[in-house]
């Protein structure tokens, strides 16, 4: 038997006795569906009971010429910089489909925001040379700003996002082009199953996770279409777990409050801030 599929087995006779330390936890995950499972199987383990409903879901950006153009142009740039992983997935995607070759880039120095972004990279066999020890923008413009003087950097990213990197970086004296690389959206398919799931206090969760700033702000546009106000008196009794600083101040600056924070702005370091929490409060 291997180590994995031993804890695997340790965690459900734990779950069968009830000791995981998120037994009778639920949970609501409210990822984009193609990236909920890490979230989710990682929840599940420790035996929270996981409802999936997605606040965000990934598109294609209606204009797709300008990330076009700077692919076909990737010889002028100096520095690559991901901030998402769905950012690497629609910038190989795009490649694929003009066919370019990705020898192109090696020419290129890569920065990646974080661990699952850096992951995200060398699955398409690139390495990345610049990843800041905390994974938000402030951190990436900290690793960057003594090394892009002069130089020509490349962003590619969600429509709407913080402006943080490319103007701190062109203060620093880079040439920065940002180009829309996918856009989120509200996925309105979700409308129905979160007000069913906070209405009915046999499924409603215990803790709702929230994984960037556009889960939060699709999160409460979702729930303006259905009496906003009414359901933000029923998530006092629900506890708001945030993977980070960024995602936390918009939680505030949007009037709910942040119960539980990641000290490691990563999924894994979410799981395990929902642990403690669970925990301290038992």
């Amino acid at each position: 038997m291997t180590s994995r599929t031993m804890r695997s087995s340790q965690t459900r006779d734990a779950r069968r006795r009830g000791s995981a330390p998120l037994s009778g936890l639920r949970v609501l995950v409210g990822r984009a569906r193609h990236q909920a499972s890490e979230l989710s199987s990682g929840l599940r383990d420790l035996g929270a009971e996981v409802l999936e409903i997605p606040f965000i879901e990934i598109r294609k950006p209606r204009s797709r010429q300008p990330l076009y153009a700077a692919l076909k142009n990737l010889s002028v740039y100096d520095w690559l910089i991901f901030t998402s992983v769905n950012g690497v997935d629609a910038f190989w995607e795009r490649l694929r489909r003009l066919r370019i070759r990705a020898a192109h880039l090696r020419r290129l120095k890569i920065a990646a925001i974080g661990p699952a972004t850096r992951r995200a990279i060398q699955q398409h066999g690139f390495n990345v040379d610049v990843m800041p020890k905390e994974y938000v923008a402030e951190s990436v413009v900290k690793s960057l700003r003594q090394k892009v003087r002069g130089k020509r950097v490349l962003l590619a990213r969600a429509k709407v996002a913080r402006d943080v990197i490319p103007r701190e970086l062109r203060k620093a004296g880079a040439r920065v082009d940002v180009v829309e690389a996918y856009e989120t959206v509200v996925p309105k398919t979700s409308l129905r199953k979160i007000c069913a799931a906070l209405n009915d206090e046999r499924i409603r969760p215990h803790v709702i996770t929230f994984t960037s700033s556009s889960t939060v702000r699709n999160f409460l546009a979702l729930l303006r279409g259905r009496r906003g106000q009414h359901y933000k008196r029923q998530l006092r009794a629900v506890k708001l777990a945030s993977i980070g600083p960024v995602t936390s101040s918009t939680l505030r600056e949007l009037g709910l409050a942040v119960n539980i924070e990641a000290t490691r702005y990563t999924i894994p370091g979410l799981i395990d801030a929902i642990v403690g929490h669970q925990r301290r409060n038992r």
